[in-house]
Order: C-alpha cells, then sequence, then structure tokens
C-alpha cells in the first residue's frame, strides 16, 4: 500500500461513524444504559481500528483479514442500532442515519477487498 490508512475515504467515513454514533449516546435515555453504551463504543471504534491496524502490515492478505473484521462491527453497529429503536432507546432519525452509514461503510470495506484480492502478493 502506498497511503496511508488516514487517507482512505472508508477510514474517514469510519470516524464519522464514530462521531455520529457518540452524538446517539448523548440522548438522555442512555444515562443508566452503561454496558449498551459501551458495546455501541467498541464496536463503532472496531471499524476504524481494523482499517487502521490492518493496514499497517505489509501484505494484502493480512489487511483484508482485518478488513472483515471492521466488516463485522459495521453490522454489530447496525444490530446495536436496531435494538435501540425496539426498546426505544435514543434518537430514532440518528439510529437511522447511523444505520445508513454502517451499510455504506461495510459496502466500501466489501470493494475495497476485493481490490485487494485481485492484487494479493504472491
Amino acid at each position: 500500500m502506498t497511503k496511508n490508512f488516514e487517507e482512505f475515504p472508508v477510514y474517514i467515513k469510519a470516524l464519522d461513524l464514530i462521531e455520529r454514533t457518540y452524538r446517539f449516546l448523548g440522548h438522555s435515555s442512555f444515562e443508566k444504559e452503561f454496558e449498551f453504551d459501551n458495546q455501541i463504543k467498541r464496536a463503532a471504534f472496531s471499524v476504524s481500528n481494523n482499517i487502521a491496524e490492518g493496514s499497517e502490515y505489509n501484505g494484502n492478505r493480512q489487511f483484508i483479514k482485518y478488513l472483515k473484521i471492521a466488516k463485522g462491527s459495521c453490522a454489530e453497529v447496525r444490530s446495536m442500532m436496531i435494538i435501540s429503536r425496539r426498546l426505544e432507546l435514543g434518537n430514532e432519525t440518528l439510529a437511522e442515519e447511523i444505520i445508513v452509514l454502517s451499510r455504506e461503510i461495510s459496502s466500501n470495506i466489501s470493494n475495497f477487498i476485493k481490490y485487494l484480492k485481485e492484487h494479493i502478493d504472491l
């Protein structure tokens, strides 16, 4: 890889996901939901951190492994947003924005994985 992870559009979107997640968790309904709050944060951080960590390895195979973990974390964020809506926690509009953004990031990661697979180091 010639780019630093900070330059990847998908990494920048992952940072946006964290920001929106923190705004979502600022809702008063989360005041006593410590475990729920923590789990959403951990999943959101996992997306950006796995993109960053995987990019530092000197091979596409390793990077793909971490991108798959990041993709799984996108699904976890979506799941937590769906659960929060069912439990009537947080702002529903912001939850939907987070769901849409996490789907977009997941799709971008899939495309990134496809690209890297086509350029696997031998």
